[in-house]
């Protein structure tokens, strides 16, 4: 197993293709790191080989292995060439029904209205894991339906009974199996889309004692590579991305700061803002915040940031646990941890201290009140002898023991496999470090990676703006296909214009190359002309901004360009006739065999017309480009978004190939069913509806700065604002999140209001070192009751200092909080101020 693994990934360097460090806990293994399967030290990082592979583990481990997203089909290419067609196959696997996607698929089957089934659906809690069983227990709104409905029971009970049935098969996404004899030998096949895969899923395959590979494909690593390359073409130097200084201050520098957009697993908002209290000096400390930010084991970030800023007051409950938990600041953090403890303390085995990390994972209580006896008092066999010695014969105190325990029930089920974070956290570090010295470079190559996701794109331009990057609109003397990197600038492809596909851009590129570029207009297309470069896309190369260098105006060139191409055709059809005339593009113009005669200037073909405004002109941009390069229509409103918005379009967006069964993304604080939210932006476009009722309800997008998110306005929400709701206008929407499942997030409209600029206000409270200290206490309680944005200065006039209060004391105003406040301070110590 190890040597074909090993095989195919050092046909997989020896060719160029960039592979991962090692992914889950193949990492602890030293063969790998020998065999250069993985690339992480074991032993530098305290990774468990036991984690991997042990006498008491009942299956078969497997090793994953990630590839350049682009070139991962060859390395499968290269598998079914040495082994042959018929010994290799690619794996079904089957989308089941989930808890609240079975509830729905019920409803309508029993023929429950819409609406009723939608309320139940929405009772089950949306997170990783759950079923209908837990929600049941969880939400005591849903098991008093439950209870009390009829018709709700039938549905509940009748899902319950299809929850996690196969829904659909498709094919797996990384899962290959490969086989001594041909495959049919073992499983029948099936035909899946484009590709031959098995009949069985994984877990049978298992069961059948077939070999199971994981191919995967990480978009992230060609990004690395792609940044690689451009610096090699831009310096002329290169990058060994395997032997980089893993210590470099400069680059924890940039990750503590926040700087973090782009950087592999780091760049949701909610890991930004913790790696930046984090500031992490390490790598075991970026392996940590991996393993920590996620639903569980959050509530022990508090902790660890305490711990990691006083290391002098971390608190170990026995003397032996500062050695495995020191380089997690006494938290518990990893699966590895689990297991060192119940070896280190009570003398347990590898294989048996991997038992007991299962166990705990899986919350098997029985199993796990035994284990706990065995952990404190130890296990002897039949005839006395000791297997395990126990914690209290090891010398720790009997109740300390129960407390340890009891700390690693807790958290065991939560615990991360070290070994795949540190694998991550290699990958982010070596995403940080392009970032921190190649920036440029590094975000050309993440622009590319994303061409035809306007979303990340607008999310990784905005970020190149904080960088002071500059973005330059296509060019047809500049442009390559893709983003490439000119005197520290990025300049746009044009493959990334709207109808310029692969071909006429190759065409032109091509013709560019051959003979030197582009003169003007109508050099450009009479050059083209014949080649696969149509009306519709010279149109949209105007309107992208691909002919700015002319300094002619995009009104000209879309006046005319229609009328020099049928023009240049004609030309063309006639001359083959031995008749050389053309249209008469001016009344000057004595010469017809040249589109432009030497007596006429360029400029003299193009009517005399005044240039779009800038708002169309970003319009035909924002069209061509997907997102504003210019300027954006929101710039002017940049301060008001700031101080009003809660929540962004890129909150809502997730790097979906990061991730895998034991790292659930998304900003898990931002991102929550029904949480109330302030979005504000430029409605992009509406859709009206007419519900069953005969009302009528709009689906808006809304852009931001970032990218655009859709807003649903019921009838009634829609009739109160339907002038503020119309294309174009720039609007606040208060509403609340409403996720599904396999959907992205939606804002449900509660109230709209225009995005004006205005004056902030701010309110002054006048106080003085006599003031009764019950008082002071209750107007800050007071002021957090009302919690809201504008901002609160307390001024002592005695100490003659002014102070801006928490974000917490802000408040939202109204006649009530105003009222309250004279009533304690004094009418002349309470001041609105704009």
């Amino acid at each position: 197993y190890f040597l074909i693994v090993g095989d195919f990934i050092r046909y997989a360097k020896d060719n160029n293709i960039m592979v991962g460090p090692g992914r889950g806990s193949a990492a602890g293994s030293l063969v790998s790191y020998s065999l250069g399967i993985t690339t992480i030290d074991p032993l530098r990082y305290n990774l468990i080989f036991e984690r991997f592979l042990n006498p008491e583990r009942i299956s078969m481990p497997d090793i994953d292995i990630d590839f350049c997203y682009e070139r991962r089909q060859e390395v499968i290419d290269y598998v079914v060439k040495k082994y042959g067609e018929d010994r290799v196959a690619q794996i079904i696997t089957f989308g089941t029904m989930a808890a609240r996607a079975v509830i729905r698929d019920v409803g309508r089957a029993l023929d429950i209205p819409y609406g009723d089934v939608d309320k139940i659906a929405k009772m089950i809690p949306f997170q990783i894991g759950m079923n209908i069983e837990k929600a049941l227990e969880l939400n005591p709104e849903l098991k008093n339906h439950y209870n009390n409905d009829e018709r709700t029971r039938e549905l509940i009970d009748t899902a319950k009974l299809l929850e996690g049935m196969p829904r659909h098969a498709s094919t797996h996404a990384a899962g290959v199996v490969i086989s001594k004899e041909p495959v049919t030998e073992y499983v029948p096949l099936q035909k899946n889309d484009d590709c031959i895969t098995t009949q069985f899923s994984m877990g049978l395959l298992e069961e059948l004692g077939l070999l199971k590979m994981d191919f995967l494909g990480l978009r992230t690593l060609t990004v690395i590579r792609d940044a690689v390359n451009l610096i090699y073409e831009n310096y002329n130097k290169k990058i060994d991305i395997d032997a980089l200084d893993m210590n470099d201050p400069n680059v924890y520098k940039l990750i503590g700061e926040g700087k973090t957009a782009g950087v592999f697993q780091l760049e949701s908002s909610g890991m930004t803002q913790f790696m930046k209290e984090l500031k992490p000096t390490s790598l075991e400390d970026v392996i940590a915040g991996i393993s920590l930010y996620r639903p569980g084991p959050m509530d022990q970030i508090p902790r660890y940031l305490k711990n990691k800023n006083n290391p002098k007051e971390v608190k170990y409950h026995h003397p032996l646990l500062e050695n495995i938990l020191n380089v997690t600041y006494g938290c518990m953090v990893y699966q590895e941890q689990v297991m060192q403890i119940v070896r280190e303390l009570a003398g347990y085995s590898m294989g048996r201290s991997d038992l007991v990390r299962r166990a705990m994972s899986k919350k098997k209580i029985s199993i796990m009140e035994q284990e706990r006896k065995n952990f404190i008092y130890g296990i002897r066999d039949e005839d006395g002898k000791v297997i395990v010695k126990g914690a209290v014969a090891n010398g720790v105190d009997e109740d300390i023991a129960n407390k340890i325990f009891d700390e690693m029930m807790d958290f065991a089920s939560y615990a991360f496999n070290k070994s795949h974070a540190a694998a991550y956290a290699v990958v982010a570090y070596k995403t940080a470090w392009l970032k921190c010295y190649y920036p440029v470079e590094f975000m050309a190559a993440l622009l590319n990676s994303f061409l035809g996701s306007s979303g990340k794109i607008s999310q990784y331009i905005h970020e190149c703006k904080n960088l002071k990057i500059e973005i330059l609109p296509p060019d047809i003397n500049e442009s390559n296909l893709k983003f490439t990197v000119i005197n520290g600038k990025i300049r746009f492809g044009l493959t990334a214009v709207k109808n310029v596909g692969e071909n006429p851009a190759k065409a032109i590129i091509d013709e560019r190359t051959r003979d030197g570029n582009y003169k003007n207009l109508v050099d450009f297309l009479e050059r083209i002309e014949g080649k696969d470069v149509n009306k519709r896309c010279i149109e949209s190369l105007i309107k992208s901004g691909a002919f700015d260098w002319t300094k002619t105006y995009r009104s000209k060139l879309l006046a005319v360009y229609e009328k020099i191409m049928d023009g240049i055709t004609q030309r063309k059809r006639k001359s083959i006739e031995g008749q050389l005339s053309l249209f008469d593009l001016s009344k000057e113009s004595s010469d017809k065999n040249n589109i432009i005669p030497d007596t006429l200037k360029e400029e003299d073909i193009y009517p005399d017309i005044e240039e779009y405004s800038t708002r169309d002109l970003l319009s035909m941009e924002k069209d061509m480009l997907g997102l504003y390069i210019s300027g954006h229509p929101l710039k002017d409103f940049e301060k008001e978004i700031k101080e009003r918005v809660t929540l962004f379009s890129s909150d809502f967006i997730i790097n979906t190939e990061e991730r895998d069964a034991d790292i659930p993304l998304g900003d898990y604080k931002k991102i929550t069913d029904g949480k109330k939210v302030y979005v504000g932006g430029i409605i992009a476009s509406k859709i009206n509806k007419t519900t069953k009722n005969g009302n009528l309800m709009a689906f808006i997008t809304l852009e931001d700065l970032f990218g655009a998110m859709e807003i649903i306005v019921f009838p009634s929400t829609l009739e109160r604002y339907a002038n503020l709701i119309d294309v174009e206008n720039i609007v606040l929407v208060k509403g609340r999140i409403s996720i599904k499942e396999e959907e992205q997030p939606k804002i449900i409209c509660e109230e709209v209001s225009t995005l004006a600029k205005k004056k902030v206000k701010k309110l002054y409270l006048k106080i003085n070192n006599s003031l009764d200290d019950e008082i002071m206490k209750s107007t800050i309680s007071l002021l957090k009751f009302f919690n809201g944005r504008v901002p609160v200065i307390l001024y002592n006039e005695d100490e003659k200092k002014s102070k801006v209060l928490e974000r917490d004391c802000w408040v939202n105003l109204s006649e009530t909080i105003i009222a309250e406040l004279k009533e304690r301070l004094g009418d002349e110590n309470v001041k609105l101020v704009n």
